[in-house]
């Protein structure tokens, strides 16, 4: 720590040149990647800023402060750093630092459960490791490839994987990876019931964490350590222990994916201990924490379903076992995605093949049956055709029933700030002609009324929407509120209009609801644009609402038409005290 506080003291004090200083901050978001997120994202800002010039420097810092939002859970925002971090190194044409950014979008994919991704991340690594003969890192990918099958229940193919690592780190003698192998040889064993040697090895890794003074590492250590004494031996008190070690350091290092994983951990020991009213409430807290990771979500969601069956709470059971269920649905649908698309491409030749035959078969038929098979074929498929035509146009009935609310509400929306406003202001400069003794107070007047118009205006279309785009048009809007702020990530473009439009009204109607009803304190607005996808956020601190009591409003209908019109992703978390957040996902148009 002491040699810290001198760089730290060096880069104050000292007149550095930017390549020194570039160093120096390339070393204290080395140290504080494992001790202190906080510190580790602001050095990697820092050295961001000074390393315009340098894109092979500034491919690290991106990654590094990527790494920090991986480990708060910010998975979007992770996201949005590391891939300008691998197109930096892409440009640098540096395939070792371009390997690097690879294995940190793989640590996202991990924290997330995404494991067919992460595979397909990780292979790609392998081989880009092989082509730069980065040994260290080659070792390194084949522990993550044996840790993934791990995860996926694959535990031949683990230790295939863990087996080849373990060979490559003692041929060219990586002691610096020694830990890492115990580590997941040590959760292999555990999941083939060997608990003796799982001990072993998740002790010896323990030892060299403390030793390297590695809290992050300790800390999955303990963690494995609880659920081998919890899962296999049956000790709960030792569980319990190295559960509440690994939380207290969890919570040191701010790594909240850790800090979730261990209060599951130990959520799970309490409702083994039957200490149901523990488990719901650790449980709780990682529901709210974090609601949309696969991981921590399901278990969250079962552990609070158990806690409740046994407590007698059944309305609660019901409800998160909903819930639950929802997110293994999810979870098995984006899982199943990539598996079937292997599958399409294996059987795309057989399927050819197989529809040839088909369409023989069916000519032969046809020209067999003759006209009596034709006519029932042409009835039939009149009968469709008008079912189709009545299903376009209920289709259509109900958009042009929406699109008619919407302008509706528009219309009355304008009609009150026409008559409220301007109507009223007008009226105030009538009377002014009759009874003023000068032409200044009818010129004051007409001003308020040049104001008004233009505030109504402004709600409509708002000028710098038009001219400079949504980034510029939310500064603008956000900038109106004391207690909004604004953030943005990504790299700002232009995109259709319409598009821009949607986004601009939905933001407007979810600061406009918070600040009406939510009784918030502090408003964010996030808005992250990649090349593809634009995500906007808005999170309140307000009084919050009941998902399953609260009827939406005409304003989240709205809402709702204008994200379904562009087939857009719309979710909403809200609980009554911890406020509401709501996240709306949109692909962008080329």
């Amino acid at each position: 720590m002491l040699n810290v506080d001198s760089l730290v003291n060096v880069l104050e004090t000292k007149k550095l040149t930017v390549e020194e200083q570039l160093n120096i901050y390339w070393d204290l978001c080395q140290f504080y990647t494992k001790n202190d997120i906080e510190k580790l994202k602001m050095y990697a800002k820092n050295g961001i800023n000074l390393a315009k010039n340098n894109k092979l420097m500034e491919s690290r810092f991106n990654e590094y402060l990527g790494v920090g939002y991986l480990y708060e859970g910010k998975y979007d925002s992770a996201f949005v750093y590391c891939n300008k971090a691998q197109t930096l190194a892409i440009e640098a044409k540096d395939q070792k630092r371009e390997l690097s950014v690879i294995i940190t979008i793989g640590g996202i994919y991990y924290n997330q459960g995404r494991y067919d991704l992460l595979l397909e991340n990780l292979f790609k690594a392998l081989s880009l490791s092989e082509l730069t003969d980065n040994k260290n890192q080659y070792a390194k990918t084949l522990r993550n490839i044996g840790s993934t099958y791990n995860n996926l229940g694959d535990t031949a193919k683990a230790i295939l994987y863990q087996e080849k690592a373990k060979e490559t780190i003692e041929k060219y003698n990586l002691k610096n990876q020694q830990m890492d192998v115990y580590y997941e040889l040590g959760k292999i064993y555990h999941s083939q019931k060997k608990y003796n040697e799982a001990m072993d090895y998740l002790q010896k890794a323990l030892d060299i964490c403390i030793t390297t003074h590695n809290r992050q590492y300790e800390a999955y250590c303990r963690l494995s350590l609880a659920n081998l004494y919890a899962e296999g031996l049956k000790d709960y008190s030792q569980g319990e222990q190295q559960a509440n070690e690994a939380l207290q350091l969890a919570d040191k290092i701010g790594d909240n994916y850790l800090l979730n994983n261990a209060k599951i951990t130990l959520a799970g020991i309490y409702f083994f201990q039957s200490r149901y009213k523990d488990t719901e409430n650790l449980s709780l807290s990682v529901w709210e924490s974090d609601s949309t990771n696969y991981t921590s979500g399901r278990y969250a969601t079962l552990y609070i379903t158990l806690a409740n069956a046994f407590l007698g709470n059944k309305d609660k059971m019901f409800t998160f076992y909903e819930k639950y269920g929802r997110i293994m649905d999810q979870y098995i649908h984006d899982t199943s995605l990539e598996k079937l698309h292997n599958l399409e491409t294996k059987y795309e030749t057989e399927k050819k093949e197989m529809r040839i035959v088909a369409l023989e078969k069916e000519r032969r038929l046809y020209s067999r049956l003759g006209i009596a098979v034709g006519l029932l074929v042409i009835s039939m498929g009149i009968a469709l055709l008008q079912t189709i035509r009545n299903s376009r146009k209920e289709k259509q009935l109900i958009a042009t029933k929406a699109v008619q609310d919407g302008e509706m509400n528009e219309r009355s929306r304008i009609a009150e700030d026409l008559h409220d406003r301007l109507g009223g202001s007008l009226s105030a400069v009538k009377i002014e002609l009759h009874t003023a003794e000068s032409l200044q107070n009818v010129s004051d007047k007409l001003d308020e009324c040049i104001k008004e118009v233009r505030e109504i205006t402004h709600n409509l279309m708002p000028r710098s929407l038009r001219q400079s785009g949504i980034k510029t048009a939310l500064e603008d809007f956000t900038a109106q509120f004391p207690n909004v702020r604004f953030h943005f990530f990504g790299e700002e473009k232009r995109f259709k209009e319409r598009l821009e439009f949607i986004i601009y009204c939905c933001a407007n109607e979810l600061v406009t609801n918070s600040l009406r009803y939510s009784k918030a304190e502090n408003i964010n607005v996030q808005l992250i644009q990649s090349e593809k996808h634009v995500s906007l956020t808005v999170q309140d601190d307000g009084c919050g609402f009941d998902e399953n009591t609260v009827t939406p409003g005409i304003g989240l209908k709205n809402i709702r038409d204008r994200v379904a019109s562009c087939n857009g992703k719309l979710d909403m978390v809200s609980s009554k005290e911890k406020g509401t957040e709501t996240t709306i996902e949109l692909r962008v148009e080329s």
